[in-house]
């Protein structure tokens, strides 16, 4: 899916087709943490809705329609695939997306020196550092405003007046309220500086990555899942490319495994949390969001994991990853 830049794939044992494979299946298999070297038969859903041949065009589209489906397989009577309708050969542009918008205020983390970029930190913020003909701020903005999401809150410090200036400038504009971090406060501690402003679940992200993921399908899971945080996770693989050897007592060898695969679920920074835990944010201490996933689990409340592709999560926090991160856009 990541090389192809799709978010479904169709599944057939050799000519036979089965289903498709969505990025949904995918997600929810790790959620429900199934191992990703699972047979795919395992987690596809093979009770999905198609088309069959012979069917009128005005009830495949009322089915697309109803599914939000991007494409719909046409079978035969033998449960053969004979043809593929997509949305775009149905449905204008303006229907692309009629799916039902969110609005959750969003905190942007927007104070940071961004020393890891230097030197061109040294002369912009790290939210004014372009991404194609935009700033990092405003590619992250607009994707939250995409989905419903209007009111931003900005924590501030370094270089504050700069950032506020080009915001003013620009001829869209963003309904932003500014709170300043007086002084370091951590990666969450400044939003203790909200309450009373804030009662409703928001989202806090950074200003380090791009996420192509739709992030109503995150707020769906945590409402569903009934958390207090939810963190947006990329699922990141690293392969040791030598034979690893397991021992145990005397030295003696137990296992042998060739080149094995590890993967991990690695935090993209962007999260939704509930507004009662603005309370548990101590005002104008230095507090990180770790900090506050401790208090959660301590309490017995819930934090949920939502996972994303690791080519859908473009960070920008070196320059290694900046560098990749502007040759991709």
């Amino acid at each position: 899916m990541d090389e192809e830049k799709v978010k479904m794939l169709f599944v057939f044992e050799k000519e036979h087709f089965i289903s498709i494979l969505t990025i949904g299946d995918i997600q929810r298999a790790i959620v429900k943490n199934i191992a990703l070297e699972t047979p795919v038969a395992q987690v596809i859903d093979c009770n999905k809705k198609f088309a069959y041949k012979g069917e009128a065009m005005n009830d495949i589209r009322e089915k697309m329609l109803r599914l939000r489906a991007e494409c719909m397989p046409v079978l035969n009577e033998n449960g053969e695939l004979e043809d593929v309708i997509f949305w775009r050969d149905l449905f204008e542009k303006e229907e692309t997306d009629l799916r039902p918008k969110i609005d959750l205020p969003v905190v942007i983390m927007a104070g940071g020196k961004g020393t890891r970029l230097k030197p061109i930190t040294n002369v912009i913020p790290k939210p004014l550092v372009p991404v194609g003909d935009k700033t990092i701020l405003e590619v992250i903005m607009d994707q939250f405003e995409s989905i419903g999401c209007h009111k931003f809150y900005m924590s501030v410090n370094y270089k504050a007046d700069m950032m506020k200036y080009y915001l003013s400038q620009l001829d869209h504009k963003y309904d932003i309220e500014f709170f300043m971090e007086d002084k370091p406060l951590g990666t969450i501690g400044s939003v203790s500086l909200l309450k009373g402003k804030i009662t409703t679940p928001f989202f806090v992200s950074n200003c380090d990555s791009i996420n192509e993921q739709d992030y109503r399908d995150v707020w769906d899971y945590h409402v569903n899942n009934h958390n207090d945080m939810t963190i947006v996770t990329m699922v990141k693989s690293f392969k040791i490319p030598y034979g690893v050897i397991e021992t145990g007592e005397d030295g003696l060898m137990t296992a042998l495994k060739e080149k094995p695969e590890q993967t991990y679920q690695v935090n993209t920074g962007v999260y939704i949390l509930n507004p009662e835990l603005i309370d548990e944010i101590p005002e104008g201490e230095f507090f990180h969001i770790t900090h506050l996933m401790e208090k959660i689990k301590a309490r017995g409340g819930r934090i949920g994991c939502f996972p994303v592709s690791e080519h859908s999560w473009k960070d920008m926090g070196e320059w290694p990853e900046y560098l990749k991160m502007i040759n991709v856009l």
